[in-house]
């Protein structure tokens, strides 16, 4: 089989296979630390913290932990405090010169922005470890705090927070460095991942028992599903290609056009931005109910109640419009525009009809912004749908969070860049990648 094979190139290449296993361990320490109450608390008593994050934001914030912030773990925070720290860091970025200076300093400058952005996560953990606390408070019974001294407990338990925040942080840094894929979005999709099993069994059992639709219904969720995941790959994977020809110069000052035979290729991504759109929109979805908590007054809390509906017609217009916004911000950073005119032409290259330079390099902004328009807007679609399949297929709210979403979206976007990684190395070593059948290639002489 050539599935088979493909696992056994895998293994015979000694790096991939360092990589692979770290990678694994690295993940299970993460998985392992999700299962670690805090000390002084109770484990027997976290029924109503269980109860609390079976929906809502808080749901999607535990499923994003993997479990974690239900079992009053170590990692209840999981990797978010990073995530936001990013988001702060990157808009920071558009405003601030120091950070635009350090942007363009290549991998130094990379290096510094990395610590600045550790330093703002620890300083975020340090303002949402105390909420978490005494949230712990207001939800579980007394019984559940075995450390009597209110004080010490409070502050051991924000430290150990966030050591474990960190700690994730650092597990996710060396998942980059020293094993495969981007380490954060590896730990985001594994956590997401330990909590489908629970989630389908109790849609099926709601749907198999009573008037739920019975098993007819949940064949055509299981198909609508695979339809969602099927439009997640093809939107995190369509390209648009721009032809590409090369020149070189020749004796009397002229160029010699196509040298290479024939017409190249410049693939531009539909969504050149991947999950992470969703990703910050997701974090700053947070907000509005938590300033909106501030207030007791009737409109505070008529904001924090349409804001903690993650199923709601208003959270789902704020949160379709971020993703859109930020669609085109991630994609405005990650996709230099100018950079790409500048080595097609140090390397002769030109797109037909368009002259090299600036040129070229508003062209190819101004197709990028063509094209990330619908890649966004399909993007916020498939976002939002879970509020679609709970209000129109009754869908369970914990089953309906992998029906597109964050968690799904997320899910496709880390495997297929981590399948991507591996299909390099392989294809390096001249053997045919996970997305490509036959043979092992030969080495070319």
């Amino acid at each position: 089989m050539k599935f088979i094979d493909t696992i056994k190139n895998i293994w015979k290449i000694e790096e991939l296979k360092n990589r692979i296993l770290v990678t694994l361990g690295l993940l299970l320490v993460y998985r392992f630390g999700a299962q670690v109450v805090l000390p002084g608390v109770d484990a027997s008593e976290l029924a109503n913290l269980g109860t609390q994050t079976q929906d809502g934001l808080l749901g999607l914030l535990n499923a994003f932990t993997g479990g974690a912030f239900a079992n009053a773990s170590v990692f209840a925070l999981g990797i978010m405090p990073y995530i936001s720290a990013s988001i702060v860091v990157q808009l920071m970025g558009i405003a601030i010169p120091y950070l635009q200076k350090l942007q363009k300093e290549g991998e130094s400058g990379r290096k510094k922005i990395n610590q600045i952005t550790r330093w703002l996560t620890i300083a975020i953990t340090l303002v949402q470890g105390p909420g978490y606390i005494y949230n712990l408070f207001a939800t579980l019974p007394s019984q559940a705090f075995i450390i009597p001294n209110q004080t010490v407990f409070v502050v051991s338990s924000v430290i150990i927070i966030s050591t474990g925040c960190v700690f994730a942080m650092w597990l996710g840094e060396k998942i980059t460095d020293k094993g495969i894929g981007n380490g954060i979005s590896l730990l985001i999709m594994v956590g997401i991942i330990a909590t489908l099993p629970q989630s389908f069994v109790q849609n099926f059992s709601s749907r198999v028992s009573g008037d739920g639709g019975g098993m007819i219904m949940v064949l055509i969720e299981l198909v609508i599903w695979f339809v969602i995941i099927l439009a997640s790959v093809l939107l995190v994977m369509a390209v648009r290609q721009i032809p590409v020809q090369y020149a070189r110069r020749t004796a009397g000052g002229g160029y010699e056009k196509n040298v290479f035979g024939s017409r190249q290729y410049i693939p531009l991504k539909l969504n050149a931005s991947g999950v992470m759109p969703i990703i910050f929109a997701q974090a700053i979805m947070f907000v509005p109910s938590a300033v909106a908590g501030l207030s007791d007054s009737e409109t505070s809390q008529t904001i924090k109640a349409a804001f903690s509906d993650m199923f709601g017609l208003w959270y789902n217009l704020l949160f379709a419009l971020l993703i859109i916004v930020f669609t085109y911000f991630y994609t405005a950073i990650t996709v230099p525009t100018n950079k790409m005119a500048d080595d097609l032409k140090r390397s002769g290259g030109f797109i037909p009809g368009i002259r090299p330079g600036s040129e070229t390099s508003e062209y190819l902004d101004k197709i990028m912004s063509q094209i990330t328009l619908p890649g966004s807007i399909f993007l916020a679609l498939v976002a939002i749908f879970p509020a679609i399949a709970v209000k129109l297929l009754n869908v369970q709210q914990g089953w309906a969070l992998f029906f597109g979403g964050t968690s799904l979206l997320i899910m496709v976007g880390v495997a297929i860049d981590t399948m991507q990684q591996v299909n390099s190395y392989l294809l390096n070593r001249h053997y045919d990648g996970l997305m490509k059948t036959g043979k092992n290639r030969k080495a070319v002489a």
